[in-house]
């Protein structure tokens, strides 16, 4: 089996999230969590996945902070996986993937479900990068440059 190349000491903020995030069945417990699955066996059975290999990806959410594990809510002795702020914090992530899918699939019509605002019923609007003065940006509109390190 090939190791895995380990990102967490990495200086860019895009390899240092994929060590946390960066295989697709993370995202999608992540997703799952996001629509209130909160039990192992839920997880398995929605995601098809075995059970060797969700009870690594779990523990490693857990381990980086992205879910927490918790008494289980109907008072059993089970405990149940939720999502901490830093779970939480994945779900313009998931709407960007969820956005650009839809811009970009070979077959949209196949999509199964459409992402509204609960309140009103009606389709969210394309997420937007916007500067500090509101104008939206392009890729062309940016660029890196270095951090400065305080003394």
């Amino acid at each position: 089996m090939v190791k895995r190349t380990s990102f967490e000491g990495d200086g860019c903020p895009v390899a240092r999230s994929l060590e946390a995030i960066g295989d697709w069945w993370t995202l999608l417990i992540i997703r799952e969590a996001m629509l209130g699955v909160r039990r192992f066996g839920e997880f398995q059975s929605k995601l098809g996945m075995a059970k060797n290999i969700l009870s690594v990806r779990l523990r490693s959410m857990v381990d980086h902070g992205i879910l927490a594990l918790v008494p289980a809510s109907d008072g059993s002795a089970y405990q149940e996986y939720v999502l901490t702020p830093k779970g939480r914090g994945l779900f313009p992530i998931l709407v960007a993937l969820r956005q650009w899918s839809e811009e970009f699939d070979d077959h949209p019509e196949e999509i199964a479900t459409i992402l509204v605002d609960r309140a009103k019923g009606r389709p969210i609007k394309k997420i937007e990068l916007r500067a500090e003065d509101g104008r939206v940006l392009s890729l062309a509109d940016t660029t890196l440059k270095p951090r400065r390190r305080s003394a």
